[in-house]
Order: C-alpha cells, then structure tokens, then sequence
C-alpha cells in the first residue's frame, strides 16, 4: 500500500525547498493537477472496497488538504519576500499625487461566472472533473442518444433552435442543454467516469424566468457499483455547500426523464416573508433541479454495458441557483449589461478561485 506518510514528508520538503512562484506551480500540477500523484490516488478510491473507501478516503483528502495549506503559506512567504526585495531594491518618488481611493472603476465578476465557479469548487471536491463541448450539437447527441422520442415536445422547432440543413436528418442545432456533453464523454472515455459539465444552452423562451440563452451544469457518474442513495447523499452535500446551510431540508420527488430510470426533482426547504426567501428554514418547498439513475438505453447508446456499468447524472440551472442565493428576482437582469446593476451583484475581483470558469469556456 502507497505509504502515504513518505509521500507527505517528500511533497512539503519539496514545497518549503522551492524558490519561485514557478516551483510551486510545478508542484502544484504535478501532485494535485489532474494526473497529479494525489488526484491518482483520489480516483483509485473507485477500486477499493467500501470499508477501505471510508478509511483511505479520509487519509488521502487529509493529504490533500495538508498539501494546499502549506502551499498557500509558501506562496505567502514568497510574496512578503518579493515585497521586501523591491522595498530594498527601488527608489519611490514620494513627490507623486496620491491615487484616487475611488473603487468606481474595478471591475466585477459576474454572478454567473461566480456561482459556476463555486459549483465547480464544490464538485471538485468530489473528485469531479470538467468537461466541455460545442454549442452547435447534431439530433443524435442532443436528443436520440438520451432516449428523447420522436415525438418529445422539445424536438419542435418552436422549442429549439434549428440551424437549415439542406438534408433534415443531419440538421445541426443550439444544444438544449449540456447532456450531449455527457454523450461525448461516455463514447470517447472509458468508464469510471465523473464529470460536471457547464455551459451554454439555448431554448425558445424569454420572460422574467426564463431566457434563449442560459446556463446548465449537469454531472455524471458511471462506476460498477453506484446506486441511487450514493445520488441523493452528493445532492444533499452539494446543496449545504452552495447555499451554506447545514442540515439544509432536501427531498426528492419521483419524476419523469427520458434519460433517467428513476427519476426524481430535488426540492429545498424555504420560507418567504414579503419578498425575501430564507433557504433552509420553513415548511415550503422550493424545486431547484433534476436527477436520476442513467437509463440502461443511454448507455447502450454510448457503447456502455448496463449490466456491467451503472450511473447516475443529475442538473441544474445556474441562472436559478444565482437568483436564490443572491436575491436577484428578474433572470433578465443577467444579460441587461447594467453597470450599475453588476456593480450592485458583481463580486470583487480579490480573492478569485484559480479555477476560475473562464478556463473551460468554449471559444
């Protein structure tokens, strides 16, 4: 067995040896990037037993966690001697007018790029990776491959943007939502399997909650031995994480999906007093997303043998999980460009995830 304490003892030698900003990156990348040593040793917890899981499980995020301390004190250090050295090294020209403190012209986050930040940080700690793909999308990844019949509302064109073909079998089209992305990923990788996809996706709707163009992240996860009770007990640790509150109410309703057999909408419990909405406190239920175990057709469709391989996926709009937690009450406003607007919503630039989304945009 990886002797865990050795590995310990060699990473923080190697992070307290470093002399630059650049040795820590390469540090950094090469134990926690996504082939790092310890993301290895987090992906093999799929081949363990439950009772190993539990145990190893705890001892490798420990590490992980020690890891990232201690690299952010080193970089702390590196940062107060780089500060010194130029304290010591440069002249100052005192006679200078001072710098307006007005912070008018910072810029801000925006609340959809700061709530897709936080989901992929929250997700990331369930050892999820991300994946991207295209917003133009053919029928088969968008629709057939994940079981939608002919029939299903959602192939009308007045529900989905349709790009002329000359040949309407092959007729591309703006994804509807980023399942197809987990299409792509099921045919080109090779199980086990955990990815969160964010994105872009587009219907024909527009009103106070709903736009043309908004955003989705959907997950996935396809192991041998996964069941719905594993589903429900991320849902419920994702939704206390997001909107910070323990213990938070969560139930799930039996639904219908076409890609999912059971299927289920995950409700949180709320209270409203006038316009204001207390997540986690009252009697009231409030939808925030679907859920579900991988339909055996989906994965057939994917070249993936149901009886071999399991999987649940689930999904979520982010404009809706932007609005709850920060009380933005018109979807509208996202994509107004009011200055005065973000300036109220946006997020300081300060202290921004290194992960940030604009590293899996498309294009």
């Amino acid at each position: 067995m990886t002797n865990i304490k050795d590995i310990k003892n060699n990473v923080l030698r190697d992070i307290y040896k470093a002399k630059s900003f650049k040795d820590l990156q390469i540090i950094k990348i090469r134990e926690l990037g996504k082939k790092g040593k310890i993301s290895l040793l987090m992906k093999s917890l799929s081949t363990v037993s439950n009772e190993e899981k539990k145990s190893l499980g705890k001892t490798y995020n420990e590490l992980r966690l020690k890891v990232l301390d201690t690299l952010a004190v080193k970089e702390q250090d590196l940062k107060d001697i780089e500060i010194i050295n130029k304290i010591n090294n440069e002249n100052l020209d005192i006679t200078l007018p001072v710098r307006s403190g007005n912070n008018d012209d910072e810029g801000k986050i925006h609340p959809i790029s700061r709530t897709i930040d936080s989901i992929i940080d929250i997700f990331a700690n369930f050892g999820f990776t991300v994946e991207t793909g295209p917003d133009i999308e053919n029928d088969f990844n968008n629709f057939t491959a994940l079981n939608i019949p002919d029939d299903h509302p959602a192939r009308q064109d007045h529900d989905t943007f349709y790009i002329k073909n000359e040949v309407d079998e092959n007729r591309k089209l703006l994804r509807t939502h980023t399942s197809p992305v987990q299409i792509r990923t099921m045919i080109n990788k090779n199980p086990p399997i955990r990815i969160i996809a964010p994105g872009r996706t587009f219907r024909s709707d527009d009103d106070a909650t709903h736009s043309p163009m908004f955003h989705q992240i959907e997950g996935l996860v396809i192991e041998k031995e996964v069941n719905m009770g594993h589903l429900k007990s991320l849902i419920k640790s994702f939704c206390e994480d997001f909107f910070e509150v323990e213990d938070l109410p969560v139930r799930f309703r039996p639904s219908y999906f076409p890609f999912t057999e059971p299927s289920a909408e995950v409700d949180i419990g709320y209270s409203k007093k006038g316009n204001s909405i207390n997540i986690g406190k009252g009697s009231d239920w409030l939808e925030v997303m679907g859920c579900g175990m991988v339909h055996p057709k989906v994965l057939i469709n994917c070249g993936i043998d149901p009886e071999e391989w399991q999987g649940f996926a689930f999904g979520l709009g982010v404009e809706r999980f932007a609005m709850l937690k920060y009380g933005i009450a018109d979807l509208r406003n996202f994509y107004e460009g009011d200055i005065r607007w973000l300036d109220h919503y946006g997020f300081s630039l300060q202290g921004v995830p290194s992960n940030t989304w604009s590293k899996f945009r498309e294009g």
